[in-house]
């Protein structure tokens, strides 16, 4: 990031009608990507450093998306970093294909041969963009500046004051004939682009919060085949803390689980299915990333009655054990063909599951539904993954995608949810293997495993419960648990009382590490910088200069917490209370009587305190003692 300082911005009238602040904030000039902007120091406009890890991906799938949507029309993208290696490949071609080629290419009509597409041009039959909350217009700015193949871009916000910001950072970058700036409610605003003739090619959704509101909108003003993006930080609901407030926003109950990233991320495609439903739509996740405080995830909108069908069988409950956490998952309908060809869709049977845990005896806890197929497409992340590694400048986060998406191209795409390595040893309370000997062990018994993006200990397998506890049981017998110190009733006791079935081999494989941690790929991301995460909601007008939001967050840091209090302090307040033999008339001490007694007391008081005072801690003289103080004495 490069911050510097400028002069304050002129403040023109509010169009909501408003008197503006007599005196504004002093600006800062931001540069990320090829883009420059004017924010305000205080928090008028949201604006969030650590998200340029979304910005970039976005811009990187983007591009990818517009190069297969304009490549079925003829026209070629020209991506900046990539024009050199593209005239090595054409120099190479023309070489080998020789004077046969240069003679096609001679017969071909103007219209037929390649045309081309650069950013900061305005292509006549490239994507239309909207960017519903756009805030500061830096994620509009660097769609126009760094993808090629645009025709205009969208820059909605409802904030007065976030629009004139927009108007100002536009022309900044030079970017007015592709971006425009707009002032509505952006449900409203694609609520009016329903028609097939004026919906947008890609809409992005990147909200302070959840995107609940704005999906029913989302899903029909896309046009047929179109990219829709959506983040999601309201992670506190879509990882199970309030399972029913995740209901009404997402039509789902959430679960607290070691595996509640991606099944937030699951959750947010059931929803995203649901509301296409609606209106005989679906969906087809391309992209599906948890990152830090939030979820982003990039789908494509088709129409189709008969595709729609099937939507219920891509849906599932998850059954998840209390005690040892064994998850099983229940599908909403089941597809089956029948020998004409045809697909018949009919209720599912269950539950896969009794009504205690067959491995620790523990009650079921039921989620969902969830979207339950593959949550990402591997041929496009492929292909994003191969234009980033090959174009390595483009992005200041271009390892860390290369590192994510690394990871998520040797996910198990047919096995939703995962384990983790810590809590499957902490449920036995055994010593935790190390991840590739876990890793050997359930490729030696013949299943597949992989790692997860969402979580760095994570254990992604088709082995069933009863497999992976088996193997747990063999690790046990090499590293011993002492069984008398374990309650009857715990779950570890009633899984380590059975024998296995199964005889685990936790020699270590060559193919158990994979290829992402042998070459050291930036898989997670450490904290980018100090006070990091989900930032302030945005205040506009004059509330926004009275405090800076660094001394707010300070401020509020463990707010529902007790803070820790001074030792004097506690001391001081403890010597107002009596103790409850004085309450009784029976304290020796008479009037001087409170939990933290005097040190001015006889000797053999101090160290015989009251029975019945709830301070027992012995009491040590304070540094004010010796010189006849009466302040209270310090406390152990």
């Amino acid at each position: 990031m490069e911050q510097k300082a400028q002069g304050p911005p002129s403040p023109p009238a509010m169009e909501n009608g408003t008197q503006p602040c007599q005196e504004r904030p002093p600006a800062a000039t931001v540069t990320e990507g090829a883009a420059k902007i004017v924010f305000p120091s205080a928090n008028e406009v949201f604006y969030n450093p650590v998200q340029e890890f979304n910005r970039d991906l976005t811009c990187a799938v983007i591009t990818e998306f517009a190069r297969i949507h304009l490549g079925a029309k003829g026209i070629q993208l020209k991506v900046p970093g990539e024009e050199d290696l593209q005239r090595v490949s054409e120099n190479l071609s023309e070489q080998e294909e020789g004077k046969a080629e240069q003679k096609e290419t001679e017969n071909l009509a103007p219209r037929d041969q390649t045309r081309t597409a650069a950013v900061g041009e305005v292509c006549e039959e490239g994507l239309r963009v909207l960017e519903g909350l756009a805030a500061s217009g830096l994620r509009s700015i660097r769609f126009a500046l760094e993808v090629p193949g645009l025709q205009s871009v969208v820059a909605n916000d409802a904030s007065a004051r976030a629009v004139e910001l927009m108007d100002r950072n536009v022309q900044l970058n030079g970017v007015a004939h592709l971006v425009q700036p707009n002032q509505a409610d952006a449900r409203m605003l694609m609520y009016q682009h329903q028609k097939v003739s004026e919906r947008f090619d890609v809409i992005d959704l990147d909200p302070y919060g959840s995107p609940a509101p704005f999906l029913d909108a989302a899903v029909q003003a896309v046009n047929d085949g179109g990219l829709l993006c959506v983040t999601c930080t309201d992670m506190a609901v879509l990882a199970g803390n309030n399972g029913e407030t995740c209901y009404s926003k997402y039509g789902a109950m959430a679960l607290k689980s070691r595996a509640c990233h991606e099944m937030a991320l699951r959750i947010v495609l059931h929803s995203l299915d649901l509301h296409a439903n609606c209106y005989q739509r679906y969906v087809v996740p391309l992209l599906s990333i948890s990152a830090d405080f939030y979820v982003r995830v990039f789908v494509r909108i088709f129409t189709g009655q008969a595709k729609v069908k099937s939507s219920a069988s891509k849906q599932a409950l998850v059954y998840q054990c209390v005690g040892c956490g064994a998850f099983y998952l229940q599908r909403l309908g089941k597809a089956s063909g029948d020998p004409g060809g045809r697909i018949k869709f009919s209720a599912a049977c269950g539950p896969p599951v009794t009504p205690e845990c067959e491995h620790c005896g523990q009650r079921h806890q039921l989620g969902g539904p969830m979207w339950a197929d593959p949550i990402h497409d591997l041929d496009f992340v492929g292909r994003v993954l191969d234009a980033v590694t090959t174009n390595p400048g483009r992005f200041h986060t271009s390892k860390r995608i290369q590192g994510v998406l690394s990871v998520v191209t040797e996910e198990l795409p047919d096995v939703p949810l995962y384990y983790t390595l810590d809590h499957l040893s902490s449920t036995i309370r055994c010593n935790t293997p190390s991840l590739l000997q876990l890793r050997s062990a359930l490729l030696h018994a013949g299943f597949r495993v992989s790692l997860s993006h969402a979580c760095k200990n994570a254990v992604k397998t088709d082995a069933p419960p009863l497999a992976l506890w088996d193997i747990m049981r063999c690790w046990e017998k090499e590293c011993p648990v002492k069984r008398e110190r374990l309650s009857e009733s715990s779950p570890a006791f009633r899984i380590l009382a059975v024998e296995p079935r199964l005889k685990a081999n936790f020699n270590i494989r060559k193919d158990a590490n994979p290829s992402s941690r042998q070459q050291g790929l930036k898989r997670f991301q450490a904290n980018p910088e100090a006070n990091w995460g989900p930032r302030p909601r945005a205040r506009p007008g004059c509330k926004a200069a009275r405090k800076d939001p660094e001394e707010r967050r300070k401020l509020l840091q463990n707010k529902r917490k007790e803070p820790a209090e001074d030792p004097a302090q506690r001391a001081a307040r403890l010597k107002t209370f009596p103790c409850k033999r004085f309450k009784e008339g029976t304290c020796q001490r008479g009037d001087q009587c409170c939990y933290s007694h005097s040190p001015a007391a006889p000797v053999a008081s101090v160290d015989t305190p009251c029975t019945d005072c709830p301070e027992t801690t012995r009491i040590s003289p304070g540094p004010e003692a010796a010189g006849g103080g009466t302040a209270g004495p310090g406390v152990d």
